[in-house]
Formats: C-alpha cells, structure tokens, sequence
C-alpha cells in the first residue's frame, strides 16, 4: 500500500505520533485522506460540504507548528468532519433540508466546531443527514441517499450516517456526530467503529437541538483512545449552553487502560421488552459479555425492570418536529422530507397535557435507571437489534413510530435518562456486516464506559471494511 493510503487508514492517535516523530505531515496526512474522499464519496455521499483549500491551508498552517515543534493543540493536524446540524463559520449548515437557505451569512461556530478549531484539527467538510436529523437512515431530499462502506446497498444509519460512513471508510479519522434517540449508536454501530454518546451536558452545543434534552453530541472514532482524545476538547464549557456541565478538568486518558477487573455490569438481551432481536446480534453481543467477563469484570443476566419507553420518546421527538414545522412557511413545508413531514403531523396531535404527563413519566424512567445503576458500573445490551439494512429514499414506506424506532429499542430509552452509552464492533454477520454492543455508564461516569470500551477493544481490535467495491 501507499504511504498515502496508510495515513488516510491511521487514527488521530497514530496520525499524532508520526507527526511528533517527524515521520509523516499534517499536509501528507489530509491529501491523503482528501484522495481517499475523492476515490469513495461519489460511491457513499457521505461529506455534503468539501473545503479542500481550506483543509489544505490549515494543514500547511498545522506542518510549520509542528516543525517548530510547537503544535497548536491536541488535535493539530488530524483530518475531522463535522455533521451538517452542527454550525461551522463559513460554510452552509443546511441540515439536510431544502427548506434552509445557504445564501445567509454563516459567521458562527457551534461549540464543538469551536473547540476543534481551537485544538488545530484540519476541517475537511460537513457530513449528510436525514433532514434536521429526523431519523435512522440518512437519506434526504436534498442530498439523497448515503451508503455503507461495508456494503454500499446497506444504509449507514442515521441520523448521523454520513459521519459514521466517512469514518469508518478512512475520510478522516474524527468526526462529530449528534445523538437524540440513538443517532450517535446507531450508524456507529452499523458502519463497525467507535460512537460515544456523552452524559447530557458533558459536549456543550448552540443552539440547542429543538428536539430539546434528549440531544447529545459526541465522537466518531475507530478507536476508542481517539473518541477519548476528542472528548479532552469537545467537553470544554461554552457559556452559550445553559445545560452545559461545568468543567471538571477531567483527562479522558487517564485511566483509559485500567480494564474491567472488578467491575460490576449487567447484561441484558431484551431490556426486559425488545422484540425481534437478530439472532447474530443477540450471539455476538452475548460472546462480547462473556468476553468482558473473561477480562475479570462480574457480569450478571439482569433486566433493570423498564418498560418500553418509546411513547415518550415518540411524543417528544414528534412535538419538536412539530415545533420546526411552524416555524416554515408554507413554501418551505412544500419542499420538506416526507417523513419529517409525517413526524410533524403526528406531533400535532399531543396536546399540552399529553406532554407534561410524557414528562413526568420520563422522569419516573430516570428515577429507576438512576436507583438500578446503584447495583452495576455498567449496563451491557446490544447497540442496535438489527444489522444495517437496504438504503432506501427518503419517503418509502409510512412513517410510523415502530417503522422510525423499533428496530432499535436499546438506544432511546438512554436519550430520555441522559446517562452515558458507547457502542463498539463486536462483530460481523456472515453477510459481513458489522454488529455493535453498547455499554451503558453511570450519569456522569463517561470515564467508565470508555475504560470498558478500551478494555473490550484490546481484545477485539476494530477492523475497517475492505472497501473493495469500486
């Protein structure tokens, strides 16, 4: 292989060791991965938005730091995407929808943008999303279909599909993605690498998502030790976010290789209600708490006693559909996604009573989360209870709760109780997709999940997808 075709499959961290020992650039390593772009985007359609000259620029700005050897931040000169919700200065954030007009100005960086600027991370472009990230496919009106790299007839997932597609295909090793009903885990978990979403507040975000606090935002990574490096620089405050946690000064390395001896998770197949369950799924992600078991942590068969919380979830991801809606014109709404459509309709019809009792059942759910987790450092299920399937065009089939979400009953009941969750490969299908476990934390326990994380990967190295395809 090509030097250049080594760099574009390195992680941040590796990218930063040659960088330090002089054995490769920042300006080698985005060319390459820019290449990389060039070669598989037209196949994925999973970067919306290319700044090539400008990515090249940081780069050469990047390789003077580090010959001087001062480099700028702990990112300098890793190749990064960021998903098309979140605002990036200078570049269109069209939020998969034709209803957003690009011709503004767009002068602002959202606090994730901000902190990778600020930490020298080279900017290639933005990555497609269902429109205002409405679902778990990434397919749009305005950019149409995005595609597995494992299998490019397979959907990546959503809603931050093209971000999981560009990573796990080599287009840059770090990428941003957004999580509110599993839209982190989800394309993470079907595009095979390393999605974290964080405690609520921990990654600060602007504006805040109008699906309100079950929004998170989080890494992409094919290793865990990048997804920790990103979080020393996401997780920094910005005053902008009214939810956002104070600083802690925590150093997400710190202890990321300490293993699992002696902690204490709870496996659960079904939480206690899913249905349908693929039986690969369920062998490999029950092989992957044996083997977490096997590293010297005590894990126990156990449901934590909830029932599904989808009507919640449903209730309130449709009443903020609703909420964008009326903000369209009428004009707008004509051009709109069929299915962000049909989410809005359905959220009409929640009368304001509806939601404060969805409310208080949501915080029922995360009451009895909280007091379960009191027994476990962790809580170990499968990411997704399918393996990624067809890629299909916006519209095709009704829009119902159960078609939206009920192929992956394991993520959104953690939206709701805001609490950590990672998802790592744990294997693939004999059709040679990716299957992906999740590791639920503690509130505010980031730290524990990606020590657990870390530990499972030693054992099972994250892997990338031939990419053969042509």
């Amino acid at each position: 292989m090509s030097q250049a075709t080594d760099l574009a499959d390195c992680t941040a961290t590796e990218l930063l060791a040659l960088y330090r020992g002089r054995r490769a650039s920042p300006v080698e390593a985005t060319r390459a991965v820019l290449q990389r772009i060039d070669a598989l985007n037209p196949k994925l359609n999973a970067f919306c938005h290319l700044a090539p000259d400008e990515a090249l620029a940081a780069a050469k700005a990047s390789e003077a730091r580090w010959a001087r050897g001062q480099p700028g931040g702990a990112l300098d000169g890793v190749p990064t995407s960021i998903k098309d919700l979140i605002l990036t200065r200078g570049w269109p954030t069209l939020r998969g929808s034709r209803t957003v007009d690009a011709d503004q100005a767009w002068d602002v960086d959202a606090p994730a943008t901000a902190r990778l600027r600020e930490a020298g991370a080279v900017l290639l472009g933005k990555t497609c999303t269902p429109e205002f990230g409405c679902k778990g496919e990434t397919n749009s009106p305005l950019t149409g279909l995005s595609r597995n790299p494992w299998n490019p007839d397979k959907t990546p997932g959503g809603s931050s599909g093209g971000t999981a597609a560009a990573v796990a295909a080599g287009m840059g090793p770090l990428s941003v993605g957004t999580d509110g009903a599993g839209s982190v885990r989800i394309p993470a978990a079907f595009c095979g690498n390393f999605g974290l979403k964080p405690s609520f507040g921990r990654v600060p975000a602007y504006p805040l998502s109008p699906m309100g606090t079950v929004a998170h935002l989080g890494p992409h990574t094919m290793s865990v030790r990048d997804a920790a490096l990103m979080m020393n620089v996401l997780s920094l405050p910005d005053a902008r976010d009214w939810h956002s946690l104070p600083a802690d000064g925590r150093d997400h390395l710190d202890g990321l290789d300490d293993g699992v001896r002696g902690l204490k998770i709870a496996y659960s197949p079904r939480l206690g209600y899913a249905e349908g369950v693929d039986a690969e799924v369920a062998a490999a992600v029950d092989a992957a708490a044996r083997a977490l078991q096997s590293l010297g942590a005590t894990v126990e068969a156990v449901d934590p006693g909830i029932d599904d919380p989808l009507p919640i979830t449903i209730g309130l991801w449709f009443v903020g559909a609703w909420t964008v809606w009326n903000d369209l014109s009428a004009e707008q709404q004509a051009l709109a996604d069929p299915d962000f459509a049909a989410e809005a309709e359905q959220g009409s019809r929640y009368s304001a009573l509806d939601i404060q009792r969805l409310t208080r059942e949501r915080g029922a759910l995360g009451s009895q989360m909280r007091r379960f987790m009191q027994r476990f450092d962790l809580l170990l299920t499968p990411a997704v209870a399918v393996p990624a399937f067809d890629a299909r065009p916006a519209g095709h089939r009704p829009l119902t709760p159960r078609s939206m979400l009920g192929w992956t009953p394991f993520s959104y009941p953690f939206n709701l109780t805001q609490q950590p969750a990672c998802t790592i490969p744990c294997g693939l299908t004999k059709a040679g997709l990716p299957i992906g476990l999740q590791l639920v934390g503690r509130m505010f326990d980031d730290a524990t999940v990606l020590r657990a994380a870390r530990a499972y990967e030693t054992v099972r190295p994250i892997a990338r997808p031939a990419l053969d395809f042509g």
